[in-house]
This record gives C-alpha cells, sequence and structure tokens, in this order.
C-alpha cells in the first residue's frame, strides 16, 4: 500500500458524523481545515468527504502547504535545489 493511501485511509478513520435535524449527514476530519461535507444519506457524506479529502490534499502539496502529520504519516514534497 502506497504511504498517499495509507495517508488518506487513517485521515477518513479520525472523521467525525453527525445527523442533523434536517435529517442530512454533516461530516468532517477535524485535523484537516476545511475538509467537511453535507450529503444526505452517511455513505453519500462518506464518499464525498474521501473526495473532498482527496482534492484537499492535492491542492495543499501542488501549493507547498504543510500538511497535518496522521497516524505519524508525513505527506511531503522534495523540492530540488537548482544547481
Amino acid at each position: 500500500m502506497n504511504i498517499l493511501t495509507t495517508y488518506i485511509q487513517s485521515a477518513m478513520h479520525q472523521a467525525t458524523y453527525e445527523l442533523l435535524e434536517d435529517g442530512t449527514f454533516y461530516g468532517e476530519i477535524p485535523t484537516c481545515p476545511g475538509v467537511m461535507t453535507n450529503a444526505l444519506t452517511l455513505e453519500d457524506c462518506r464518499e464525498m468527504l474521501q473526495d473532498a479529502l482527496e482534492g484537499w490534499i492535492l491542492l495543499g502539496l501542488k501549493l507547498g502547504h504543510e500538511m497535518p502529520v496522521i497516524d505519524e504519516i508525513t505527506l511531503t514534497i522534495q523540492q530540488e535545489e537548482a544547481a
């Protein structure tokens, strides 16, 4: 299993879900600021949350953001120095 897959799985294990008064489900990953979603079913909420997480990771890495360490897993991109 590659490190990105392991990171995503570990982050998803930290997800929290809540049934809202309107009958929809809200999900978020507290260690990943801004990764949240709302859906009609818990299954849809989980799927959408993983999609949001994957996009958040890709954008964060592209922009050079420091990603949170999750279960001792660190995502970093090594920048090559110009000679």
